[in-house]
């Protein structure tokens, strides 16, 4: 969300933007390692499409990353692609709580 506030607002782009957004998309492979770690050390066996939204999310953070230096609005993009990773976590977690 402040990615799309920054877009609109100058005063917002700020360094503390970028490290924010390096955290939430580091958190992500964090998050992904830890579980694939606990499910082949407990023997666990999750739901097919909770494993599915995880790497569909390392994969928007890698194809987001790498899009940044073709586009004018950078912002934007950030924005969106960051509503979409935090989308594919909550229904990640529906899944994978049923």
């Amino acid at each position: 969300m402040w990615a799309f506030g920054a877009h609109k607002f100058p005063s917002l782009r700020t360094r503390a933007l970028w490290w924010f957004t390096a955290a939430a998309q580091v958190a992500v492979f964090v998050q992904v390692a830890l579980g694939v770690a606990m499910m082949s050390g407990q023997g666990i066996d999750p739901p097919q499409f909770h494993m599915f939204y995880g790497f569909i999310g390392i994969i928007t953070v890698g194809l987001t990353y790498s899009y940044r230096q073709q586009l004018q609005k950078v912002y934007l993009w950030y924005g969106a692609f960051g509503l979409f990773i935090m989308g594919l976590g909550l229904r990640a977690v529906l899944v994978g709580a049923a």
